[in-house]
């Protein structure tokens, strides 16, 4: 394991697109912590302060931050495509393959850099995290401030699903620009899906909800494993409900069996990708 990640890093290093973006990823992760901390502390109407409604308190800020930084990945998921792309242009791939490195080695220091990505991103928010709250909540109770700590769990496990779908489309489509283009797509072809399997189910009368769908579906399991923090706030739930919107029942803690069903995912496309390699003629 040590020697695959080695040569990982060592690919990911000397990649200049990859290491650029890599970068990009992990430097914008604080800041755009530190920037959500200056928007919400501004004021609007009469001088009624965002703040005051308890965003950077212990436990919420763990579901607050986990959910908006997330946004990011995409970063990660050019790099994890272009190294895909670049091993099989410079024939990387093939060399490693007469160096003595087994197919099934090969993946796996993939799935190890996708681990990677995944370990340091969920390291940076929790420690920009906890640094926020210590500063800004009104609780500093250990008890309090280390709760609700599946949702570093779920914002882990939701990277690597996604970056392991990237790896299956990296190697589908060896060209980053295509696999991209085509998980642009299959993001746009599953919504339309599950909005059809929606729409039929409440035409035939069926008691189900369009989230409830979506969830048994590949990025529709990821996207569910940390749903929307804002409506969790009294005050926004308050004024939901005077709108006619009831958020009572909906589920906002980490749900086990979502991120269950998201490993299997991710092993799926993992699996995928070994099938793939190990059927090509290199």
């Amino acid at each position: 394991m040590t020697r695959l990640l080695s040569i990982e890093i060592q690919k990911i290093y000397h990649n200049r697109s990859a290491r650029i973006l890599s970068l990009i990823y992990f430097i914008l992760l604080i800041p755009v912590l530190l920037i959500f901390r200056s928007i919400f502390e501004s004021t609007i109407g009469n001088g009624v302060n965002l703040e005051d409604f308890g965003i950077f308190n212990f436990p919420y800020i763990w579901h607050f931050s986990t959910y908006f930084i997330q946004f990011l990945k995409i970063f990660l998921a050019v790099v994890i495509v272009s190294l895909i792309s670049s091993e099989y242009s410079n024939r990387t791939l093939k060399q490693n393959l007469i160096d003595g490195l087994s197919k099934k080695e090969f993946v796996a220091s993939k799935v190890i850099a996708v681990l990677l990505f995944s370990a340091i991103s969920t390291l940076i928010v929790f420690i920009t995290t906890l640094i926020l709250g210590l500063i800004y909540s009104d609780f500093t109770e250990p008890s309090i401030i280390f709760s609700d700590l599946d949702y570093l769990l779920a914002y882990f496990v939701r990277l690597t699903g996604f970056f392991s779908l990237c790896l299956f489309l990296g190697f589908l489509l060896k060209r980053s620009a295509f696999a991209l283009g085509t998980l642009l797509v299959y993001y746009i072809v599953e919504k339309l899906l599950v909005f059809g399997l929606f729409y039929l189910s409440k035409t035939g009368g069926a008691d189900v909800t369009y989230d409830g769908i979506a969830q048994y579906f590949p990025l529709g399991s990821m996207e569910s494993l940390i749903v929307e923090p804002m409506t969790r706030l009294k005050a926004v739930s308050t004024a939901g409900q005077q709108l006619g919107a009831d958020f009572s029942e909906k589920l906002y803690a980490v749900q086990y069996d979502q991120i269950a069903l998201v490993i299997v995912y991710s092993a799926v496309f993992v699996w995928a990708s070994y099938a793939l390699l190990k059927k090509r003629d290199l």
